[in-house]
């Protein structure tokens, strides 16, 4: 079995040890402090090895360092010496202890918080009271508690993960997402365009959590699920991608991970991934609608029809008892006939949408869409009104409204919607709205 050593120096002056067993990196312990300016990887000699020690025992940052020849003991202190010598031979029998840190994580519920059993039972009861606040969704009062705590516990990695899940729940409140876990209440409601800079600036914040509390302590799988959608938030889907995949490596068993990774490879439009994903989701999770419905999505990216009318239908069979359901799959099958221009099939299923979600605006905008190609003016200016209702910014709604006022005759009505329509186009409208 092969051992690779290393010193890792990090501008917070700590030096790390780690070693690795069949490619699994595990922090140690800290070795001492020191006042370098910037991250510094005294050894291993090979690139590919200092490459993995940079991403392994600092996950949530790129990393510059600077490789100084041979095994750097020219830049090390005498008592440094005697500390990497030590640290040496205790990774030679490190298999055969429990490591103080681990970068491989507690296996959690996928319901459970960041570090919930941990926090729960280890020696911060302050921790366990915040993560309780959370629970019952005062995330306000959870943020203060978890910041008074991180200021006389700076070197608190449950705190900080803690308080980077608190921040990503923050976005959810204020888009009006209520209760249940973090992962099970990420909705369209979160990825809107409404707030924008509130939503990254919380999501940077929490980032930035989460990259100091990987400085003291290994993150769990769940952890990593909340950093991957905090970048969704941020569109930075490559990132989200690669600790998604990460955070499912470790917890193969979380159906609503592999979800998410499904619209996140969808996003980055590699479909059969996608669609790949969502059939795991569907193996631990059986008639899951939203992972039905966005392999239909899928299957539409890849100009597979037919099967993609399958899915959403399959989607829609699933919940013909349920009290509640979801639109989705009745929008994107409407979409989807309008596009074939089948445009009655169209309006039946986007009235169906309408009915389960009236405040949906891509279901009246779509009903408007097809209502226009039909000639059924009145009817096509109530749905994209209702649209614009529920989504003002929406330069594409204003665009499309304004010809039907003008083919109707309504000449000053047509006049107000080319200039909304035109503003909009040149300035920062709302983006289309993504997927849950």
């Amino acid at each position: 079995m092969q051992t690779l050593q290393f010193l890792f120096l990090t501008p917070s002056g700590f030096a790390i040890h780690c070693c690795t067993e069949n490619h699994r990196f595990r922090v140690t312990y800290l070795l001492y402090s020191s006042v370098l300016s910037e991250p510094t990887l005294l050894f291993p000699k090979h690139q590919s090895h200092r490459d993995q020690a940079i991403e392994s025992c600092n996950p949530f940052e790129i990393l510059t360092y600077k490789y100084h020849g041979g095994a750097g003991g020219t830049l090390i202190a005498v008592s440094s010496i005697f500390s990497v010598l030590f640290s040496l031979v205790f990774c030679s029998v490190a298999s055969a202890q429990t490591p103080v840190k681990t970068l491989r994580p507690t296996q959690q519920a996928a319901s459970q918080g960041p570090g919930l059993t941990e926090i729960s039972k280890g020696p911060d009861p302050l921790l366990a009271e915040a993560k309780l606040l959370v629970d019952k969704g005062m995330v306000s009062e959870a943020e203060r508690a978890v910041r008074q705590y991180l200021d006389k516990h700076r070197d608190s990695a449950d705190g900080h993960f803690l308080l980077g899940y608190i921040l990503f729940r923050e976005i959810q409140e204020n888009a009006g997402v209520k209760g249940g876990t973090a992962a099970a209440t990420y909705s369209e409601k979160v990825g809107d365009g409404s707030d924008t800079i509130l939503k990254e600036a919380k999501a940077s914040a929490s980032l930035a959590e989460y990259t100091e509390g990987a400085k003291f302590h290994a993150p769990s799988a769940f952890d990593l699920k909340i950093v991957a959608l905090d970048y969704v938030l941020l569109g930075r889907y490559s990132d989200a991608d690669k600790w998604l995949t990460r955070s499912l490596d470790w917890n193969s068993k979380d159906s609503e991970g592999w979800y998410y990774l499904g619209r996140i490879k969808y996003n980055e439009n590699r479909f059969a991934e996608a669609v790949s994903a969502f059939e795991q989701c569907l193996k631990l999770d059986s008639q899951n609608v939203k992972a039905e419905d966005n392999i239909g999505l899928s299957y539409a990216g890849l100009g597979r029809i037919d099967e993609a009318v399958m899915a959403y239908q399959t989607a829609i069979a699933w919940q013909s008892q349920l009290p509640v359901k979801n639109p989705g799959p009745y929008i994107d099958l409407g979409s989807l006939l309008l596009d074939a221009n089948r445009l009655q099939e169209a309006v039946t299923y986007l009235l169906q949408a309408i009915e389960i979600a009236p405040r949906e605006s891509r279901a009246h905008e779509l009903l408007g869409k097809a209502y226009t190609r039909l000639e059924q003016l009145p009817k096509a200016q109530t749905e994209l009104e209702k649209a614009i209702e529920l989504s003002a910014q929406s330069a594409n709604l204003h665009c499309m409204l304004a010809p039907v006022y003008r083919k109707q005759g309504i000449s000053e009505r047509a006049k107000l919607e080319y200039q909304r329509c035109a503003a909009l186009t040149g300035s920062h409208s709302v983006p289309q709205t993504p997927r849950p």
